[in-house]
């Protein structure tokens, strides 16, 4: 009887369900799957790609079918035992204590599914690249790394969620593959996944209604930052070597800065938006995070379509000073490990400050209406703040128009956030275009001719899980008066990390001028080593050491760089030789063992810096003279470099054979023909 009565009710509510469908124009037929598996299954026929493509694991499809099934199981059986009982109360007991056992159990499961990845992933797929080509062809730029996308770019024969079950269930496949993914793999990388965004990427906090909040790895307690949330868990747990996201008002900027991990926007639709479901059309842009800025670089180059030429010295890095003051952290902790680092590879004279609030508000007119809007906003910051307002409502005005049909018409289970957001009446799309194109216009004037805009990522450490920050209004309007710097004038930014504070990550932010992303991913790649070893002191500040003998130190921190260099860890061997010089700076070895390390992380201006110093110390280190020709190669200063090497040709000195007996063998010799000879 118990059985018969379960088996009635489930056919009772299939009827309801046929009864009732979705409204047709959003739900789709359920299509046969494919007999025939290739090597582009995914990619689809029609592409043909010389890659393969090969679906691996549905993550989240298998919880929701574990859950369902584990719930309906435990329903059964709490019904059919209590309809058993002959007491009532029995009945009711009963029924409820093994109703509640059944949810425990499915959700100590699913918790021990999300700690394998960290909730980061959705779907676990393999995207592989064409073969390398043969010898002497060099590899792909790309070859041997790996990478994982939000999901919402889309990928042929899949259907991006676009972090909405309701969505996946109401839209065919996608037939074709994003133009930004068949990049990355034709150029080596391998696809291994797709990752968590907040719901339709509309929020900040890196939480997702229906697939939870992927953990940040770096602070447990706290959260990823969105929308890209599972993209930035999935590089700074090491899952990835770099991961796509989308930007649109920080949803890359502001994970990679609370996740600890390199996060760069580039100039708006330098990167193509094809195949990546919208958000808001005047603010998204795809990005990447990364660990190393070695990655970081390539990827950009890729994507952005650079060519390998001389870059840029930057002639000016303006620290906002207003920006800095926002911040809920000592401001001095960010600035000192910028300003000590640019003096370092740069002088001191390139360095200015600037209110950019009152910059902006002689240059934005369009601004002023919505500044009076913001009466209890401080005099300071009442430009950045209405700047942020004014991203935040395009954002909402663009979102509608993509997706409110769909949302009246499906009615999916979303944040409530966005349900209240796309009701609000919203009439100025035409002043909110006009605060656009005026930024772009200051910012691109004051950051012309190779200048850099230095700014707060975010307001301080990420909020802790489950506090009221989170929701609070002034803590996300001050976060996106940052975010909008960028986000509003289109240009490029590039989210740094620096260390840790009170064991959270905390990062400073770059900005060029729109079209200036070569331009920044150099100086990114230029500056971060250094950067590193400024905030390292800073971090150790409150430890005393206990070695008193500061040349036996140095030594010993000597040798174990020599064994992470061998080791081929450059940057553990690079920070192990500056700890030797600050302990003992009159050791032309350890200025010289340093610039190898900067020369293998393609730090090639610190590295010619470090070479000098050895030669000023020992000027017949023929070592440094060859690393430092090779430093000053690497960034065209071909003359120097030949300058530099002959100033070692003495007879004294192993190397003037070698020299004599090459340069006799060119007639006229070409001054690079000479420095290949000389190696």
């Amino acid at each position: 009887m118990p059985l018969c009565l379960i088996v009635t009710i489930i056919k009772n509510r299939k009827r309801r369900r046929k009864k009732n469908p979705r409204k047709k124009g959003f739900v789709i037929e359920k299509q046969k799957q494919k007999q025939k598996k290739s090597s582009s299954t995914i990619f689809g026929s029609e592409a043909k790609p010389a890659y393969s493509a090969r679906l691996v694991l549905s993550t989240h499809a298998s919880l929701l079918l574990s859950q369902r099934l584990s719930l309906s199981l435990s329903l059964s059986l709490s019904l059919s035992l209590s309809l058993a009982m002959s007491s009532p109360s029995a009945n009711l007991w009963v029924l409820l204590g093994l109703g509640l056992a059944g949810v425990l159990l499915v959700t100590r499961s699913l918790r021990r599914v999300v700690k394998k990845d960290l909730g980061a992933f959705l779907d676990r797929l393999e995207l592989l690249p064409p073969p390398p080509p043969p010898p002497p062809k060099a590899p792909h730029p790309l070859s041997g790394l790996s990478f994982a996308v939000a999901d919402l770019f889309d990928i042929s024969e899949a259907i991006a969620s676009f972090g909405c079950p309701d969505w996946t269930a109401t839209h065919h496949p996608a037939t074709h593959t994003s133009p930004v993914i068949s990049t990355l793999v034709e150029n080596g990388a391998t696809c291994v996944g797709k990752t968590v965004i907040d719901d339709m990427a509309f929020g900040i906090s890196g939480d997702n209604k229906s697939f939870g909040m992927p953990t940040n790895p770096v602070a447990l307690d706290r959260i990823p930052g969105g929308s890209s949330s599972g993209s930035a868990v999935a590089v700074a747990a090491g899952f990835v070597d770099f991961a796509l996201g989308v930007d649109t008002v920080g949803g890359v900027r502001m994970p990679g800065a609370y996740c600890g991990v390199l996060g760069f926007r580039p100039s708006h639709s330098a990167v193509s938006n094809i195949g990546v479901i919208p958000v808001s059309p005047s603010l998204d842009t795809v990005g990447w995070f990364a660990k190393e800025p070695g990655v970081l670089h390539k990827v950009g180059y890729v994507l952005l379509q650079l060519s390998y030429t001389n870059s840029y010295q930057p002639r000016q890095f303006i620290m906002a000073e207003d920006c800095f003051d926002m911040v809920k952290i000592q401001s001095s902790r960010l600035t000192q490990v910028v300003v000590r680092s640019v003096e370092r590879l740069f002088g001191r004279q390139v360095l200015s400050n600037l209110n950019l609030g009152n910059y902006l508000a002689a240059k934005l007119s369009s601004l002023k209406e919505l500044q009076s809007e913001n009466k209890n906003a401080n005099a300071k910051n009442s430009t950045l703040l209405s700047l942020g307002s004014a991203m935040h409502e395009l954002q909402k005005l663009e979102f509608k128009d993509q997706h409110i049909m769909w949302i009246e018409a499906v009615k999916p289970t979303i944040d409530s956030y966005i349900t209240r957001s796309i009701l609000e009446e919203n009439f100025k799309s035409d002043l909110y275009q006009s605060i656009r194109h005026e930024l772009r216009e200051a910012l691109n004037s004051l950051l012309k001719d190779d200048k850099v805009l230095v700014i707060p990522t975010v307001l301080g450490l990420p909020p802790k899980l489950n506090s009221k920050e989170i929701s609070s209004d002034d803590y996300s309007l001050r976060n996106l008066s940052l975010s909008a710097i960028a986000s509003m004038s289109g240009c490029c930014q590039v989210t740094i990390p620096l260390g840790t504070y009170e064991k959270c990550p905390v990062s400073v932010s770059f900005i060029a001028r729109h079209g200036g992303d070569r331009f920044l991913l150099d100086i990114t790649q230029s500056l971060y080593t250094t950067l590193q070893e400024e905030i390292e002191p800073v971090i150790k500040s409150k430890t005393s050491s206990r070695q008193v003998n500061n040349d036996e130190a140095a030594e010993a921190a000597k040798e174990k760089g020599n064994i992470a260099y061998r080791e081929k860890q450059w940057q553990k061997a690079a920070s192990l030789y500056s700890e030797a010089i600050k302990l003992n700076g009159k050791k032309a070895a350890y200025y010289s063992n340093r610039a190898a390390a900067y020369l293998e992380l393609g730090s090639y201006r610190q590295a010619e810096t470090d070479c000098s110093n050895a030669i000023n110390l020992e000027p017949k280190n023929v070592k440094a003279y060859l690393r430092r020709g090779t430093a000053r190669e690497m960034l065209g200063y071909y003359k120097g470099a030949i300058d530099g090497l002959f100033l070692c040709l003495s007879p004294s000195l192993p190397l003037f054979s070698l020299c004599m007996s090459t340069c006799k063998q060119l007639t006229q010799p070409d001054p690079a023909e000479m420095l290949l000879c000389i190696y």
